[in-house]
């Protein structure tokens, strides 16, 4: 056995092969960034996120009327004084009193037993949480400001207070000293490592890593429903599943993912895909992949998604199956070119689409959430001209975008482990989708921003015109199943309800807790959650809806399925095998575009 001469000699070469490695590393890294000034960036402008007249806005209101922030102080000297009396009966050996503040029930950043048990941590913790409602408090009271610059206020206001936590720093946090102290700062050579990581995997910009590396390969760990690329464009391939029963419903469902991200979502692991359930459902499923672009396809525009997306998916399906009659679900950005699509058809009188299901879907942009603080001219233009110079948007503008709205979740849990506990990251297949992020086309992304987000086209009737015709929701009178999810921060559940204000056929609502991805990937066999239903009736509205709604466990898949079958065409019929008809297997699922960089 080694001796502990050895075993400490044998520490120290580990300890100095770290050093000369992160040595190394940092010598890349500088000398990348010292031959990158220089570079084209200006486009994104000296404030690219139209801070200043919000800033400016603020400080008007401050001037005109200053009560906001004397009341705010107020709040806050009175939270000290008891924070500190309590502070005192600890120290005397009382039983702790109530405490002046706490953390929200889903807040998992003060779960370590030390926030509770330490008097200095509870104390570090109290008077965090203290003043972070109280910033928030007198911003969130400010008079005159109009609902943008309020909105955006707020925004900013909590992820200033949400980087501030105790938790993002080595000195105040209790678990990340207690690991330092077990490993003799071992955690924090690794934690350094991971931060060049992905300094250097990023080019320079801090986003850190979600999930392990190495757990996941398409086709292989995940993304694995057997299927066969059947039919593909300039903007997708088209993939149809093999069919895991001996019948099959008459009608096919083809799905629109969104292109913000790629379609996989819908299809990880076996115990969590909806393509494999809804195959084992008996339906013959098709689903569109769309191509990660780059600068060739920088003109493509909005109406060529529609045009070379569920449209061409439309004309191939009838020709690999014989059956005009399809059903479409549409998810998130996929959604809304669904409902878009519906509206070209209709106009035309084209029948094709028999019923519609919608995943977290807006198609009615008036109040988007908080996502509308990225939507103005001054943000639009600087987002335009960075665009102009490549052709497309980075993933990683909107990755970040999406990653701000829960930022303790997304960003800051990361920080703590990654960099300051210094561990990997867990294998979670939800993130390492989420890592995967895609490029947008500038001219279709310019025109999705303006005319839908900012200006609200498509919800006013032939607000826009697709390929020559007016778009008018109104025209739909298919069934409809809208599924929104009660925490998305992305797409509101109130402002998916508001199509039910504008579709005239059949619909049917349903809420499902959790947010944009958890609650819509919900496989019945994990029972979580839980959903709502209720009647739309005559005059929908949403906070009435959800009053008189009646809610459910598990998951909202089966309350689908069973409003899908009876809109699925009739009997059965034998079960189609990928590939078989007019369209010839071009490769395998998942297929080359999912899986290109």
């Amino acid at each position: 056995m080694p001796d502990d001469s050895s075993a400490a000699r044998a520490a120290e070469n580990d300890t100095a092969d770290h050093v000369a490695a992160i040595a190394a590393q940092s010598q890349r890294m500088v000398a990348r960034f010292l031959s990158g000034q220089g570079a084209s960036g200006a486009g994104a402008g000296a404030d690219p996120l139209n801070l200043s007249a919000a800033l400016g806005a603020m400080a008007r209101s401050l001037a005109d009327d200053p009560s906001p922030l004397i009341d705010a102080q107020k709040a806050w000297w009175d939270g000290y004084f008891k924070l500190w009396q309590q502070g005192a009966q600890r120290l005397q050996g009382e039983e702790p009193a109530e405490p002046v503040a706490t953390p929200e029930p889903d807040d998992r950043r003060f779960r370590d037993p030390a926030w509770s048990e330490s008097w200095v941590f509870d104390h570090l913790k109290q008077s965090y949480l203290l003043t972070a409602a109280c910033m928030q408090s007198a911003v969130g009271s400010l008079r005159g400001l109009d609902e943008k610059d309020a909105a955006k206020l707020a925004f900013y206001t909590r992820q200033f207070v949400d980087a501030l936590a105790p938790t993002n720093f080595l000195a105040t946090n209790p678990a990340a000293l207690r690991e330092t102290a077990e490993t003799r700062g071992e955690n924090l050579l690794r934690g350094l490592r991971n931060v060049l990581d992905d300094l250097e995997r990023n080019e320079g910009r801090f986003a850190p890593r979600m999930s392990g590396e190495g757990h996941f390969t398409l086709g292989e760990t995940i993304a694995t429903t057997p299927g066969k690329v059947v039919f593909q464009n300039d903007l997708m391939q088209l993939i149809q599943y093999v069919p895991s029963t001996e019948t099959v419903f008459r009608r096919p469902l083809l799905v629109v993912p969104p292109w913000i991200n790629k379609y996989y979502v819908l299809d990880l692991r076996p115990k969590n895909s909806f393509v494999r359930w809804a195959v084992s459902k008996g339906y013959t499923v098709f689903m569109i992949s769309w191509v990660n672009p780059d600068e060739r396809l920088a003109d493509k525009t909005f109406e060529d998604y529609m045009v070379e997306g569920p449209l061409a998916a439309l004309d191939a399906v009838e020709r690999g199956t014989g059956e005009r009659d399809i059903a479409a679900i549409g998810y998130c950005l996929g959604g809304t070119l669904t409902a878009a699509t519906l509206a070209y058809l209709a106009a035309r009188d084209d029948k094709r689409i028999r019923s519609a299901t919608f995943f977290a879907s807006l198609v009615d942009f008036a109040e988007p959430g908080e996502l509308g603080v990225f939507i103005d001219d001054a943000q639009l233009e600087s987002l335009e001209s960075m665009m102009a110079e490549k052709g497309y948007l980075e993933g990683r503008h909107m990755a970040t975008t999406f990653n701000m709205l829960r930022a303790n979740d997304l960003i800051w849990s990361f920080v703590v482990n990654n960099y300051l506990l210094g561990r990997e990251p867990l294998p979670f297949d939800l993130l390492f989708w989420n890592s995967d992020s895609t490029r947008m086309p500038a001219a279709m992304h310019a025109f999705y921003l303006r005319k839908m987000y900012q200006e609200n086209l498509l919800a006013q009737p032939d607000g826009l015109s697709l390929a020559g015709v007016p778009i008018d929701l109104r025209r739909i009178d298919v069934p409809t199943y809208i599924v929104a999810t009660r925490e998305d921060h992305i797409a509101p559940w109130q402002s998916c309800f508001a199509a039910c204000g504008l579709y005239r056929g059949q619909r049917r609502f349903v809420l499902g807790a959790s947010g944009h991805i958890a609650g819509i990937i919900n496989p019945p066999a994990a029972g979580k959650y839980g959903y709502w239903t209720g009647p739309v009736g005559e005059s929908p509205d949403a906070e009435s809806w959800l009053a008189a709604a009646e809610r459910h466990e598990g998951s909202w898949w089966d309350d689908w399925h069973a409003w899908q079958r009876r809109r699925a065409g009739g009997k059965k019929m034998p079960a189609r095998v990928s590939g078989e008809g007019a369209l010839s297997p071009i490769e395998d699922a998942p297929g080359a575009y999912v899986s290109a960089a």
